[in-house]
């Protein structure tokens, strides 16, 4: 969020910068505007790759499953697979797959869907390379809702898998 909101400062400060001036001397000699630019340069912090707020500002840190599945569906597998990478690339993080659920059924049931759901995206970071000791999963069930309420948009963001550090 941090890095989105620099850039679009960075960019303001950019198109600020920039001026459109006519010159009539230059408008006689017909070489017509005359652009003016001034350097700005802009310090943009980046994100530490081996920090939670990478994991969440930049890989995206959840993936979403449809209603009583445990199922990757194709747009989870695309942040999945970018998680693999990230892993692959930094082999000394250690992570845990939080699975949670909505808050319909029992909390027995959730819990093993939450499960269910964690080890699905461990077993798929350990098909796409990553070392399964460097994965850890718990199960939250219905126990902490991202979003409150009870209405089929607030059961889709919660239920999910958060990949956090571990």
């Amino acid at each position: 969020m941090r890095l989105k909101l620099l850039s679009i400062f960075a960019a303001s400060l950019l198109v600020a910068a920039c001026e459109s001036t006519s010159d009539s001397a230059d408008d006689s000699a017909g070489d017509g505007d005359v652009m003016i630019v001034e350097e700005i340069i802009v310090e943009v912090e980046e994100i530490n790759p081996r920090s939670p707020e990478y994991i969440t500002e930049v890989l995206g840190d959840r993936v979403y499953f449809d209603f009583n599945s445990s199922v990757i569906n194709a747009q989870a597998q695309g942040t999945i697979k970018r998680w693999a990478e990230w892993m692959n690339a930094y082999t000394d993080i250690f992570v845990v797959v939080e699975g949670h659920c909505d808050e319909r059924g029992t909390r027995e049931y959730n819990l093993a869907l939450g499960e269910r759901r964690a080890n699905a995206v461990k077993n798929y970071l350990v098909a796409l390379g990553v070392d399964p000791v460097r994965i850890g999963t718990i199960s939250f069930g219905k126990e902490r809702p991202a979003v409150e309420g009870h209405t089929e948009a607030a059961w889709a963001q919660n239920r999910r898998v958060v990949l956090v550090m571990g």
